[in-house]
């Protein structure tokens, strides 16, 4: 994944940066930035693997992830002995929200900002699920971590091959693990869930960090 994050960046021509100003209201909170972690162990975790924390990853292994199971168009499965990841989409119905345009720029979507995808545009897919199961317990994730964060990307083709960016990363103390997309429309978007002792701790979500 390391080695896969520069090669992006090469193929780019950038680094990561700052989102450029937009010519209408940009209502995207920061507040679930990587730089506003406090937690040194989840910081330290995170850039190991996020592209928004890459100038934090020098020295830093990358941890063991769990295997990709299975993925489609509209899902991914991530599976160990211990651990069942599963990620679902949906297909975004504009009818069924209340949308709030700004000429023709989405800005919110039932009054809230919104992630993923090229903000101003309407997004094509929803998260629909994320289900956790450890052991024989499963995790419960509520709603408000993924339905403002719209048209995630499983898979993309390399050379007649089909891989996957996304990924299940294990801390070392096995304690807690990170649940990761990332794609690149909007100069970069990503999210991360973070379970801890078989609950659901809170989220990660960069976006625009890519020069383009």
């Amino acid at each position: 994944m390391r080695k896969l994050i520069y090669l992006l960046l090469l193929a780019l021509g950038g680094l990561p940066a700052m989102p450029q100003d937009l010519d209408y209201p940009d209502f995207r909170s920061k507040k679930d930035y990587f730089s506003k972690i406090r937690e040194t162990d989840i910081r330290n975790d995170v850039a190991s693997f996020a592209l928004a924390a890459l100038d934090e990853s020098i020295g830093k292994a990358q941890l063991q992830q769990l295997p990709v199971k299975d993925f489609g168009l509209n899902f991914e499965t991530f599976q160990n002995d211990n651990i069942l990841v599963t990620i679902r989409t949906g297909i975004f119905s504009p009818s069924k929200h209340k949308l709030m345009m700004s000429e023709q720029h989405l800005l919110r979507i039932d009054g809230h900002p919104y992630y993923g995808g090229n903000y101003g545009d309407v997004p094509h897919t929803t998260i629909e699920s994320v289900t956790v199961v450890v052991g024989k317990d499963t995790v419960a994730i509520p709603v408000t971590a993924y339905n403002d964060l719209f048209d995630p990307k499983f898979s993309y083709s390399e050379n007649g091959a089909t891989r996957s960016r996304n990924g299940v990363f294990l801390s070392n103390d096995k304690h807690t693990f990170y649940i990761y997309m990332f794609n690149i429309d909007n100069k970069g978007v990503e999210y991360t869930w973070v379970i801890r002792n078989k609950q659901y701790l809170r989220r990660v979500v960069d976006f625009g960090f890519l020069q383009q």
